[in-house]
């Protein structure tokens, strides 16, 4: 008997659980440009996944007899080199491929450690309130003070040029955001009855907090999180482009933009194809962060 009621319990659970996913869709599928951005961001995470296999040219090989050779379409390029080449002779089209690998490392490592750094701050900060909530909103004020880019590429300097500090740099610039969003979230969500029953029954702090109120504050976040994937990449770009993040021959696209600054009048695809291929990817992001945004918060769903 206690087997066939457990039994009906997960099948409820399973079943709430499908009826979410399918409302989450209905309302995400709702917003064509979503649908359209993660179909795209879909195929970005196959290609960098798959990158040796898609590619048809190692990133860093240099061709010494095709020297910014054009596209295929203009005169003198070939199919061989679809996109064409860049200074050295290096495949531009396999360098893109490789260095969405690098793109979307930035932004998976980028977003976690501030996400995480700022949930636990935010959370701290809102349900302790006090002096604690004092400290570290004044330091997230300060971090604010500056110019996200500004800050970031004084934070390299400091640490030295390379991609593991840019994404350390560019993590801290972004810890605002989330540990705002969170104590926001968590002193709004302190003064519910589910909270107040749980102080009452005993429930420990840290499950107070971790499991009982956090998850109840993770709409937000989750559109934050997308929204700063995009961020991150850009940022990542710029100071790749500014010589402070990835070092060359690295195939990071920003980098590739930097090493061609003084060929952009003389070879347009050297300069064209990394920027589209980041103007492409942010605008997807952005579109998917637009659609999670109308499918988790209730306040923009028709009733």
């Amino acid at each position: 008997m206690a087997d066939a009621v457990y039994d009906q319990e997960l099948d409820s659970r399973q079943g709430g659980r499908i009826a979410l996913l399918r409302e989450f869709w209905a309302y995400f599928s709702e917003n064509r440009g979503a649908v359209i951005g993660l179909f795209f961001f879909v195929a970005i995470v196959i290609v960098a996944v798959f990158a040796d296999f898609f590619a048809p040219h190692l990133p860093n090989h240099q061709y010494r007899d095709a020297f910014l050779q054009p596209p295929f379409w203009q005169d003198g390029g070939a199919l061989t080199f679809p996109l064409g080449t860049d200074a050295v002779g290096r495949d531009i089209l396999s360098r893109l491929i490789h260095g969405a690998r690098y793109s979307l490392f930035i932004g998976c490592v980028v977003v976690s450690v501030a996400l995480v750094v700022g949930v636990i701050l935010g959370l701290v900060a809102g349900f302790f309130r006090g002096r604690v909530d004092t400290i570290i909103m004044r330091l997230m004020d300060i971090i604010l003070a500056f110019p996200s880019l500004l800050l970031a590429l004084v934070l390299v300097a400091i640490l030295g040029p390379s991609l593991i500090n840019a994404m350390i740099a560019i993590a801290i610039v972004q810890q605002p955001h989330y540990v705002r969003l969170t104590r926001a979230a968590v002193m709004s969500e302190m003064n519910r009855d589910y909270v107040t029953a749980a102080r009452v029954i005993g429930v420990r702090r840290l499950r107070l907090m971790f499991v009982t109120i956090l998850p109840n504050c993770m709409a937000p976040l989750i559109v934050q999180a997308a929204l700063s994937f995009s961020t991150a990449i850009l940022d990542a770009a710029a100071l790749g482009f500014l010589g402070m993040g990835a070092q060359p021959p690295t195939p990071e696209w920003g980098t590739m933009l930097a090493e061609a600054r003084e060929f952009i009048l003389r070879a347009w695809w050297v300069v064209t194809f990394p920027g589209v291929a980041i103007l492409l990817t942010v605008l997807a992001i952005n579109l998917m962060g637009d659609g999670l945004r109308d499918a988790l918060d209730p306040k923009l769903k028709r009733s």
